[in-house]
């Protein structure tokens, strides 16, 4: 998030929840990356704010539906809460929703204090299956992971969106996305509602055992799709998964990313390291690396 926008994200976070009659007295930031992550005290509130409104890049204005994507994470998590998944879950406080103030959108989610230990990869394959195990239960209209597909293909298009691509790579990260999703679909595996990018920086070890956050890019396709963005090992373990298929799902993950990187609102804290390193793994083609060893 914007400098300029971090301390109106907050006051809008703890204005929202003392509308709530929820105590608070102090705000940490936890996160500042697309979506400010705030810990509010002393109610112990996870709240994340997300701007409403959209960014202008040149003549090109870059639209990112927060609200949307908000909706359907909560109304995921809503539902995966009722089951046995693994998930960081809305605080029962609140109502389950997305409120809006101040031209944020802001969902309110349950505390939970980290294990300072990488998940070992026997628990986060087990939590995964069964993350998948209550996504195929649940019933919410999400995107198909083709259009996570075209809107990054725009990205590339567009000179406005990717000013500093050069026509080599532009040419590289096209022709990646477009071979690589043509065969993954022509393959014609199984889909279910996946979380979208299950990838470690998305997985909280708690006392609870391994917790998945941010559900804001689920989308529907092969579990390898999922499997993309886990590591290496968690990835060639994972019950019956389809190996060629998840190599070519990953080197699809890798051309997203590297893509977002080039963007100029991208607001990853190493976006600009990112940029060559990805692009690097891309055109090095396969065996394609894991996101961790990146």
């Amino acid at each position: 998030m914007q400098t300029s926008q971090v301390r109106r994200a907050v006051d809008a976070a703890m204005s929202t929840a003392s509308a709530l009659d929820l105590a608070v007295d102090d705000a940490i930031v936890l996160n500042d990356s697309n979506r400010l992550v705030v810990r509010l005290l002393p109610c112990d509130v996870v709240a994340r704010v997300a701007p409403i409104a959209y960014q202008a890049v040149g003549v090109y204005s870059l639209w990112t539906d927060y609200h949307a994507r908000a909706e359907i994470e909560v109304e995921v998590v809503r539902q995966l809460g009722s089951s046995d998944s693994p998930v960081a879950v809305l605080d029962p406080r609140v109502e389950p929703c997305v409120y809006i103030r101040d031209d944020f959108v802001i969902d309110m989610w349950t505390y939970f204090e980290p294990v300072q230990s990488e998940v070992a990869p026997d628990d986060y394959i087990q939590a995964l299956e069964r993350l998948h195990a209550g996504m195929r239960q649940i019933d919410v209209t999400a995107p198909h992971f083709m259009d996570r597909v075209a809107d990054t293909q725009h990205w590339v298009a567009s000179r406005d969106v990717t000013p500093e691509l050069s026509d080599a790579d532009r040419k590289l990260l096209a022709d990646t996305l477009s071979d690589l999703s043509r065969s993954i679909v022509d393959r014609g595996a199984a889909e279910q509602v996946l979380h979208g990018e299950p990838h470690q920086w998305n997985v909280l070890n708690t006392k609870h055992g391994p917790l998945f956050i941010d559900f804001e890019n689920c989308v529907r396709g092969p579990i390898e799709f999922d499997l993309a963005w886990v590591p290496e090992e968690v990835g060639e373990h994972y019950p019956n998964a389809d190996q060629e298929l998840l190599s070519e799902s990953r080197g699809l993950m890798l051309a997203i990313v590297a893509a977002h990187f080039w963007r100029p609102d991208s607001e990853h804290p190493n976006a600009l390291h990112g940029r060559a390193e990805f692009l690097d793994s891309v055109r090095a083609g396969p065996p394609w690396p894991a996101i961790d060893a990146l």
